[in-house]
């Protein structure tokens, strides 16, 4: 190993320890504006995303233990498979996803895995495409909330589930000529069928369901806290503002007002406060609020991503698939957003 090889490693160990002894130090200095920063999530979290998806994570969980999941394969094996190659069941998982929201469609995915309801494969083709914002969030928060305006919500949902359609056709083909393992191939018949509710196993199944749904809507409550905090400490060291600056110039490439690049940056990091940020903005093209919504929409942000892969974690899954998949699906929302505006005249939102 040369000297040089050597500092590399060391720096690559050390990287992660000093990230974090960095974050604690920063939350005793700029802790004036990070309390108020965590009250703000913790609000967030208590208000806003409790609300919307406890409810569907009880939900899903108490279906996983009915035979709804066969019989959705059944129906929609015919569509499912040509368009996404996967099997029938996986139609749970994408129409759950759409429905409920971040990150439903990652945790049912990794339950398939754990059940051996689909193959490993389909898993991950089952990531790319299924883990998507719900229209409670689209319609409603961003929409209604943000724009004060219903059809700029109903415009991008739709262009977020067309993204989400197309990842999931171009996704088809991941590790597509790949045969299921042995251990899917032994117990596939059987999988389906285990742990089915009953009357008399009836309050230990809703005991289950609420007790998974309370770990994973904590978990999300951390990470909603910690990215508060993040963002927060960001604003207040001027990192966030200096990195703006960097970007500044690209933006003024494409003639967008710099303004948006704060905002953007916030969102790649956590989705709400950065269309929150982006949606503030006064600008006479309102079409660029709302191009960058459909991307953050679409992409995600690294909060989310981190949420799926402390599930992902728990399977042998490769998150590979889900990083492709949704900056994909960004670029595919922001693109059909565009064309939608530029072609459909009702939906030019732009001051003349």
């Amino acid at each position: 190993m040369t000297k040089q090889h050597f500092y590399i490693l060391k720096i690559k160990r050390n990287i992660l320890p000093f990230a974090f002894l960095l974050f604690t130090l920063s939350l005793l200095l700029f802790s004036k504006s990070n309390l108020p920063a965590v009250k703000q999530g913790l609000n967030l979290w208590a208000t806003a995303v409790v609300p919307s998806l406890f409810p569907f994570f009880v939900a899903t969980e108490l279906l996983m233990h009915t035979n709804m999941i066969t019989h959705l394969g059944n129906l929609l094996n015919k569509y499912m498979k040509p368009l996404f190659h996967v099997k029938g069941e996986g139609s749970f998982a994408f129409l759950m996803g759409i429905i409920s929201g971040y990150p439903v469609g990652a945790k049912i995915a990794c339950e398939f895995r754990k059940k051996n309801i689909c193959s490993k494969e389909e898993c991950e083709r089952l990531l790319s495409f299924t883990n998507n914002s719900g229209p409670l969030f689209i319609i409603g928060t961003v929409g209604i909330s943000m724009f004060q305006n219903t059809t700029i919500g109903i415009l991008l949902f739709i262009t977020h589930l067309l993204a989400c359609i197309t990842v999931g056709i171009i996704f088809r083909f991941w590790k597509y000529h790949k045969k299921p393992s042995p251990d899917y191939l032994n117990t596939e018949k059987t999988a389906s069928s285990n742990n089915f509710v009953t009357f008399s196993n009836l309050g230990e199944i809703i005991a289950q369901s609420i007790s998974s749904s309370i770990s994973t809507i904590c978990l999300i409550g951390g990470f909603v806290v910690i990215f508060s905090s993040i963002i927060s400490i960001l604003k207040a060291s001027g990192i966030l503002s200096i990195t703006s600056l960097a970007i500044s110039p690209i933006l003024e490439i494409f003639h967008i007002d710099t303004t948006f690049a704060q905002g953007l940056l916030t969102g790649i990091l956590e989705i709400t406060n950065g269309i929150q940020m982006i949606s503030n903005i006064t600008c006479k093209k309102i079409s660029i609020n709302i191009l960058f919504s459909a991307f953050l929409l679409g992409f995600g942000g690294i909060s989310i991503f981190l949420q799926v892969l402390s599930i992902t974690s728990k399977t042998d899954l490769s998150i590979k698939p889900y990083i492709y998949g949704k900056i994909l699906q960004g670029i595919l929302a922001t693109l059909y957003t565009s064309l939608a505006m530029n072609f459909i005249p009702f939906l030019n939102f732009d001051l003349s």
